[in-house]
């Protein structure tokens, strides 16, 4: 049962070791090849070091090799994880200050808001070519794993560009569980649920223990002090949508325009430390990482025992896969009629299933429609940005973020223009879809003091005439 996997961005010290420490400790997949691949080689070499560490301790059959060569890690490939970070933190730092000089605050910033649209153009075109590198020369029905932010941007953009499998991957509904089950007093392993939405944002429509709504007693919960406070955002949309959400303070707190528009909503929601809604939280993490991995190397004092599997589901898809045994997941898909009342084609996340036929994502129905309205919100952003990263469009780059739920919120439509002007132009070198393009000005209004409204001519057939101000039409005149 040998299989060949390919990991693109294997310099990531997080996942990759997690995912490759999962993989090894799956038998049916202990065999397997791993061929890491990263732009940056020193990274790469460390990683690669490790995973044959973690071979030779563990006495497994399988080996760990590394390229630079993305093209070279594809071929025959099996299955192909992506775990890219185009443009590392400098390129993040930047998808955090600029926004923040016209006053839009962000905790994460890989998701939406600029930052997640930002990192959405340089990420695409990337994922695209990986994808074209698939058809070409990986194995048929080799399945891409993705799990690269900003997650639904990225995958809707891949289900317009290329017919590859693919499913993207996140941890969201498994953490959350954690939290519900420490809240509920109830075992994790013994809750039923269903969940349905986008990435992100997904909604527990079903929540059971043992044939009991685990509802009520999540509702009286979330209004103890104690409890609120450490997730008040996602308190809050609890509280007033009526279903609980698959994503932190942190996170749900940029993609709806309530709780970071201004200082005051700052201090009241987004108040706790780090990714409980602390500005600029998951660029400090990140720049800790990397100042870390500077100095020395972290993989040196890392176990490389491999144990209990993480909650991350790639493993068990590909233990599926490859034996045949099916396993359940939440998987990010091309909507096909899965969310009836979410856009064809956009991306949503639903309960997926895996075994050696493929992938099997599941027909959730209709979302409430309070539910629905608001991941509508996010996904015309995600729709907007993918078509701006596929196209090279520059226009379509400012309507996507003056669609976006918090930068409406903070920002007129002159200063998001300029603001996304500023952002394009420090990032050119990794957006070269918009080589010889850039975002035009718009002129700024400006009206004189003695300036007067021009008197529009009202059409005789319509307008009778004008009474206290208001236009009479025929058929309302007494």
């Amino acid at each position: 049962m040998s299989k060949k996997i390919a990991m693109i961005g294997a310099g990531s010290i997080v996942f990759c070791k997690t995912l490759m420490s999962d993989i090894m400790s799956t038998p049916a997949l202990a065999d397997s090849e791993f061929a890491l691949m990263d732009r940056s080689e020193e990274k790469l070499r460390r990683m690669e070091a490790f995973g044959r560490r973690m071979i030779a301790d563990n006495g497994l059959a399988g080996s760990v090799w590394a390229t630079l060569d993305r093209r070279e890690a594809i071929r025959d490939a099996d299955f192909v994880v992506i775990m890219i970070q185009v443009g590392g933190v400098e390129m993040f730092a930047q998808d955090y200050h600029i926004p923040l000089k016209y006053g839009i605050d962000q905790c994460i910033g890989d998701s939406l808001g600029p930052g997640g649209i930002f990192r959405g153009l340089r990420t695409i075109p990337v994922l695209v070519e990986t994808a074209r590198d698939m058809e070409e020369l990986a194995k048929p029905g080799a399945i891409m794993l993705q799990y690269a932010n900003p997650m639904a941007a990225n995958c809707l953009a891949l289900g317009k560009a290329s017919n590859v499998s693919f499913v993207g991957l996140c941890h969201g509904v498994q953490t959350t569980l954690d939290l519900i089950s420490g809240y509920c007093g109830v075992p994790k392993e013994e809750i039923t649920y269903t969940c349905g939405g986008i990435n992100h944002m997904d909604w527990f429509l079903r929540l059971e223990h043992k044939g009991r709504d685990l509802y009520p007693t999540l509702r009286e919960v979330f209004e103890k002090p104690e409890y609120y406070k450490n997730e008040k955002v996602r308190g809050e949309v609890f509280r007033h949508f009526g279903y609980f959400m698959t994503e932190s303070t942190g996170h749900l707190s940029e993609y709806i325009p309530w709780f970071r528009k201004n200082r005051r909503a700052l201090e009241l929601y987004c108040d706790e430390p780090a990714f409980g809604g602390e500005s600029g939280a998951y660029l400090n993490w990140c720049r800790l990482v990397a100042d870390k991995y500077a100095v020395e190397d972290p993989l040196a004092y890392e176990s490389t025992r491999t144990e209990k599997r993480s909650v991350e589901y790639c493993s068990y898809i590909m233990e599926a896969v490859a034996t045949g045994k099916p396993s359940r997941f939440m998987g990010n898909v091309r909507n096909d009629g899965y969310i009836a009342n979410l856009p064809q084609g956009c991306c949503v996340e639903v309960p997926t299933f895996a075994d050696d036929a493929g992938l099997h994502p599941t027909v959730i129905g209709e979302l409430p429609p309070q539910c629905a309205a608001l991941c509508m919100s996010n996904v015309s952003v995600q729709t907007l940005a993918a078509e701006a990263a596929l196209k090279g469009d520059p226009e379509r780059v400012v309507q996507a973020v003056a669609m976006d739920p918090l930068s409406g919120a903070v920002c007129t439509l002159h200063e998001i223009r300029e603001m996304c002007s500023e952002m394009l132009e420090a990032q050119r070198p990794l957006l070269p879809q918009f080589n010889g393009k850039s975002i035009a000005p718009k002129p700024t209004i400006s009206i004189a003091p003695d300036c007067r409204p021009v008197d529009v001519p009202i059409d005789p057939a319509l307008a009778i005439g004008k009474r206290f101000g208001t236009l009479v039409t025929q058929g309302e005149e007494k």
